[in-house]
């Protein structure tokens, strides 16, 4: 694996048909959808394709380049997922453990069971969460933001309801989970939630070090991942870019967070394992990299290529896709025919979930829009970058998947 960057038909893909992707996705840009985008396509260890267009903040009218620092929001967990196999790989727990053997504040879980948010009716858990349950999204746990049912609202009605990154720190947001109810019995369902944010503090606990701390040591000094964090560095301020949003009623994206003001210039308290991180697309290239190369990245080995095929087979019962495994609400990934392992998405028929790609394709997507996939089979990874919130906007991700695999000639 290199960074070395190739003629496209060097590796099996079209120079002419890649332009396609550069049409489209500057379309975007230029009907103002998006403000900036960054995409990276590389195949067999070279990077085939990379563009770079339009602003980093559109307000000071700066232009987005190639260092851009960007808000990574859920394309986080599997930085965090791996973190927490590492320790696996070490011996130091079994996915069978139950949690409240590491954060004592998940005993005696209780699951809603009908009534209302003043007045719920609750029930013991069947059985303890685990942490294979943490991995996996079947923990019972959800986040307030789905607004699908009471628990959700006894999410919002909580200390951790808007959580800051400097209001308490990761255990004392974990105290607070740990005293909501449970969605469902741990096992039983697959949701969306703050699961890997538990994984984050599993991590803290099992290594004794702080999230932020065994992340630098243990994978982002490895894979020389240096703009990766839960801040922006001192001196790299200038290189954060703005985020926005668009509303359901409108196209056009307005401004949500000015970097000069932005809450990621601070080192918070919250490390939140979930979704906290801010990178680089050359950054975050190396971390796929490793995921392509079965662990490795120039010489560093941050996990095991079996654990790592493990991580990304689908764990999901009875084999079952999304759809078969929990109630569709959000998700940074399509339901049908698609599969869940220790951290990430897994495809598993292309053909039911009616988008191009290979089975066995892995990746995952964060609120601004970003989204990576790694395709062992075709021996290809895409990382897609910009900031725009909610992700599910516009269908930037299906329509990427189709533009990246219909230049593919060999």
């Amino acid at each position: 694996m290199t960074n070395a960057t190739v003629d496209p038909e060097d590796v099996g893909l079209s120079t002419s048909r890649l332009t396609r992707i550069t049409d489209h996705v500057h379309g975007y840009v230029d009907e103002g959808k998006f403000v900036g985008t960054d995409v990276l396509i590389a195949r067999a260890g070279k990077i085939a394709y990379r563009d770079t267009y339009g602003l980093a903040d559109r307000e000071a009218g700066s232009v987005l380049a190639e260092d851009n620092i960007f808000r990574f929001f859920s394309m986080s967990k599997p930085v965090t997922s791996i973190a927490l196999m590492q320790l696996y790989e070490q011996g130091k727990f079994l996915l069978r453990d139950p949690i409240e053997r590491y954060i004592p504040s998940f005993r005696n879980m209780s699951v809603f069971v009908s009534g209302s948010v003043n007045r719920p009716n609750l029930r013991p858990a069947a059985s303890p969460i685990t942490v294979h349950n943490v991995l996996t999204h079947m923990s019972g746990l959800t986040y307030g933001f789905q607004m699908a049912n009471p628990v959700d609202a006894l999410y919002r009605n909580s200390p951790i309801e808007g959580v800051g990154r400097n209001d308490m720190s990761t255990a004392e947001v974990m105290e607070h989970l740990g005293d909501l109810p449970l969605l469902c019995d741990p096992g039983t369902e697959w949701n969306y939630s703050m699961s890997t944010d538990v994984v984050g503090h599993l991590v803290e606990v099992i290594s004794g070090q702080p999230l932020d701390e065994y992340l630098d040591d243990h994978i982002f000094g490895p894979l020389g991942m240096v703009d990766s964090g839960f801040s922006v560095r001192q001196g790299q301020e200038h290189r954060l870019v703005a985020n926005y949003a668009c509303g359901p009623d409108s196209e056009e994206a307005v401004l949500l967070e000015s970097p000069t003001k932005s809450r990621y210039l601070e080192p918070p308290k919250f490390f939140s394992g979930g979704g906290g991180l801010v990178s680089t697309m050359a950054d975050y290239h190396r971390f796929a990299s490793a995921l392509m190369g079965g662990g490795e990245f120039g010489g560093a080995r941050v996990i095991g290529r079996k654990t790592l095929a493990f991580m990304t087979s689908n764990h999901l019962p009875d084999g079952r896709d999304l759809v078969a495994s929990g109630t569709p609400l959000f998700s940074e990934t399509p339901y049908e025919g698609v599969g869940f392992g220790l951290g990430f998405s897994v495809q598993l028929d292309p053909a039911i979930t009616q988008v191009i790609g290979s089975p066995g394709e892995f990746g995952w997507g964060g609120a601004a829009s970003t989204v990576f996939f790694c395709d062992p089979v075709e021996d290809i990874h895409v990382i897609f970058l910009t900031q725009l919130m909610p992700s599910s906007r516009f269908p930037i991700r299906p329509q990427l998947k189709a533009l990246v695999y219909q230049a593919l000639i060999d």
